[in-house]
């Protein structure tokens, strides 16, 4: 699936939940795209929508990583639907960001993102480039959940090899579609982290690969950097205005 990057400004059997809302949602860095393209960087927002605080987390711990992501997608949903929580923007994406970070190995998304152009990065730069890539998703994601309006995850099994899971969902929307999500994940310690979504079977890592590679082969680290921090500097309320597009289509 080819996207590119422009130069812009700058656990078994089926269990039903509510949880995230399905639909795609387009890059903050790349032109329209085909529907499934779309998807594959929405599902970083039904990704981060499976996500509860650390206390929630510390039970679910030593379960299966399918039942930390059941036992989010209730606490999200209780979230998302509180309308005292409506009028307080700034403080709910930031606790948002927080539980992003307790869910997401950023660190190893970029790092898979990058590449063999990883290992040419200094320790600072590989720094620089997580943080940046981080805001991108963590914006991919408040935009999307922001639009809310109550579908629903199946969760239909999950996998598990030593300290590797796949955890297999279906988003489900109110008119009946249904897009299979797999969830890929990683033992860090005590917990479940994340590190790839796939929609329809397209991953999103794979999608930003192809992005990176192809700015870092023809241009440079710096033009990367450039083009990432120029996408975050765009108002939050045009990746707002992104979703609401992309829900309507």
């Amino acid at each position: 699936m080819d996207r590119q990057l422009p130069a812009v400004h700058g656990p078994h059997g089926d269990d039903r939940l509510h949880g995230a809302r399905p639909g795609p949602h387009p890059s903050p860095l790349a032109r329209p795209l085909v529907s499934r393209a779309r998807r594959v960087v929405w599902a970083v927002g039904t990704a981060l929508a499976l996500t509860v605080p650390v206390a929630v987390l510390v039970a679910a711990a030593a379960t299966s990583p399918a039942s930390q992501l059941r036992a989010s997608v209730a606490e999200v949903v209780r979230v998302v639907s509180d309308p005292g929580l409506e009028a307080r923007a700034l403080e709910r994406r930031q606790a948002i960001r927080r539980v992003a970070a307790e869910i997401f190995d950023f660190a190893e998304i970029t790092r898979r993102v990058c590449g063999p152009h990883w290992s040419a990065r200094t320790p600072a730069e590989r720094e620089e480039l997580t943080g940046l890539f981080r805001g991108l998703l963590e914006r991919a994601y408040i935009a999307r959940i922001e639009q809310y309006r109550g579908e629903q995850v199946v969760f239909a099994g999950e996998s598990v090899d030593g300290d590797v899971a796949t955890v297999r969902t279906r988003i489900v929307s109110r008119q009946g579609l249904e897009i299979p999500v797999d969830y890929r994940m990683l033992r860090r310690d005590e917990r479940w982290v994340a590190y790839d979504v796939v929609i329809e079977g397209a991953s999103l890592v794979a999608n930003y690969r192809g992005q990176f590679n192809r700015i870092l082969q023809g241009g440079s680290y710096a033009e990367l950097v450039r083009r990432l921090r120029a996408t975050l500097q765009r108002p939050e309320a045009d990746d707002a205005a992104a979703a609401r597009t992309s829900r309507a289509q």
